[in-house]
């Protein structure tokens, strides 16, 4: 079965369902979105506080695994991603940021014209409908829902008392002149709901729009050439194989992870390294794959009596039911915590030009990701190194499409980012020992008896893992290992560009949701502008 459309999305995630939608405006334009997993448009999906349900297991969710990781003792690392309409918007903790300026102003001075913070803050703006704030640097009545969370629950206090008298500063907005600071997160919800990136781009207009066309439960398998010219996509869908033909563009959005992956199964890639799989070069593309980066993350994990704080009792069991009943009511309440409730940036060194770590404070005790139980309620600190040296790779484990690609963080590959970790350790233990904070620590799971820089070390490579941020695997730029351009066209073919996380050349200081929304946004403006000009 073989339908032909102006341009074929790959990938329903947060880039894939803005450029969609955008490209689908105009009437005259015909999409195809292909989404390897579900409508995602169910309770467990809206219900921020399911979220548990889905990070810890399968449930819309890829539940990817890296190859073991030298860097922290030979562990596997767990890769949580979205599967289904939304991506990983629809399974993460909704946190609202964007970045530094300077991430941006990076990218444009690595020759990434138009790339600049003064360049992409349109678009953020234009995609955002901030309840709360405005201005110069917020937008109204965009697609992306953004709100206070509704959860009310007083431990916010209680961590802004902490933050104050370990001596930081206050932060209320994340997203305007100035990053450095605690507080408390905005989150993509509306109404006490998760408002995902397809939520917001993609099914107010499945039924509406006839030149919209979504496929869901759809895994693409290859992208189809005709010389050097993508044509079209190959996709497994009920068993069956068939085709959507691209008259115009090929677009990939799957992600930092599965993009490589399919443009390597399509011959686009290293020469050698497809030839070990027996895939036929069709452009030879060494940088495909590379420059994996991502946010090492430790968290700190405490059992409390405090009755605020989620977690596995039967003492637990009426505050959940309460709170479910309160949810029905109200759309308020724990069932709309995103978890990580606060947080914010610091920097480790006084000397620093931007904060080099990130907090997130959560309502509830996590151990691997939820995926070690422990009885009874608490909370945790995360820290993450927001610009990390190392640089991983994705790569081919198989010539099987259904295979997953192997992946390799190399988190602390290089040795800078286990110092840097621990200068992050040091400073989110000063809050950790805030009055206000200490008087809620029942049991310290993690770091009992830490004390010296050895310590903090083993710990980390103990512990630390993804705090889901991978980006960076078909980067943007014009030296020999870019794979777009800043047009994020693919180098060397026509008709075929990436749009998502994969082409952002350096990672970002922050949560990578909102900024891959803002590159759908700006590729569909950018491919609004070529269509005129034809």
């Amino acid at each position: 079965m073989t339908d032909t459309f102006d341009f074929v999305v790959v990938g329903g995630g947060s880039g894939g369902c803005a450029v969609a939608s955008r490209l689908s405006e105009d009437p005259a334009t015909s999409v195809a979105l292909l989404e390897a997993g579900g409508r995602n448009d169910n309770w467990v999906v809206t219900t921020p506080g399911a979220l548990v349900l889905m990070v810890a297991g399968k449930v819309n969710n890829w539940a990817l695994e890296t190859v073991p990781q030298a860097g922290l003792n030979g562990r596997i690392g767990y890769q949580p991603r979205g599967k289904g309409l939304g991506g990983s918007s629809a399974i993460n903790a909704m946190v609202y940021i964007r970045g530094h300026r300077n991430d941006y102003d990076q990218w444009a001075g690595l020759g990434n014209t138009g790339w600049s913070y003064a360049d992409v803050l349109p678009y953020c703006m234009r995609s955002e409908d901030n309840a709360d704030f405005d201005g110069e640097y917020h937008g109204k009545g965009g697609p992306l829902a953004v709100n206070r969370l509704r959860s009310d629950n007083p431990v916010q206090q209680i961590f802004l008392q902490a933050a104050r008298e370990a001596q930081f500063r206050i932060r209320e907005d994340f997203n305007a002149v100035e990053q450095e600071g605690l507080g408390i997160y905005q989150v993509t919800q509306k109404n006490g709901e998760r408002w995902s990136a397809a939520r917001g781009y993609i099914h107010p207009h499945m039924a509406t729009r006839a030149n919209l066309k979504v496929e869901t439960d759809a895994q693409a398998t290859r992208i189809l050439f005709e010389g050097k010219r993508a044509v079209g996509v190959e996709y497994r869908q009920n068993k069956e194989l068939r085709q959507l033909r691209a008259r115009r563009e090929v677009i990939l959005s799957s992600g930092a992870f599965h993009t490589p992956h399919l443009l390597m199964l399509s011959g686009i890639g290293d020469g050698a390294a497809l030839a070990k799989h027996g895939i036929a070069t069709a452009q030879h593309l060494p940088g495909v794959g590379q420059n994996l980066q991502d946010h090492p993350d430790f968290i700190f994990g405490y059992t409390s009596d405090n009755p605020n704080f989620t977690g596995i009792s039967f003492k637990g069991l009426p505050r959940i039911f309460r709170a479910i009943g309160q949810y029905r009511r109200e759309r308020r309440g724990p069932m709309t915590s995103n978890f990580a409730e606060c947080g914010g940036f610091l920097k480790t060194r006084p000397d620093l030009d931007v904060p080099d770590i990130q907090l997130h404070f959560g309502m509830a005790m996590v151990d691997d990701h939820g995926r070690k139980r422990h009885l009874g309620a608490g909370f945790s600190c995360h820290v993450c190194l927001l610009r990390p040296k190392s640089r991983g790779t994705v790569s081919l484990d198989s010539a099987d499409p259904t295979r997953p690609p192997r992946i390799d963080p190399n988190f602390f590959g290089v040795s800078d980012d286990l110092e840097a970790m621990v200068a992050g350790y040091k400073t989110t233990q000063r809050l950790m020992d805030a009055p206000a904070l200490k008087a809620l620590q029942k049991k310290d799971m993690f770091t009992e008896g830490v004390r010296s820089d050895d310590d903090i070390r083993s710990v980390l490579r103990a512990r630390v893992d993804t705090v889901y941020h991978p980006v960076g695997t078909c980067k943007m730029g014009n030296d020999p290992a870019a794979v777009v351009d800043p047009k994020l066209k693919v180098h060397g073919l026509d008709g075929l560009r990436v749009v998502d996380a994969s082409i952002m050349p350096t990672l970002i200081g922050g949560n990578t949701n909102a900024p891959t929304i803002m590159i759908g946004e700006k590729a569909a403006d950018m491919i609004k502008a070529e269509i005129r000009a034809n």
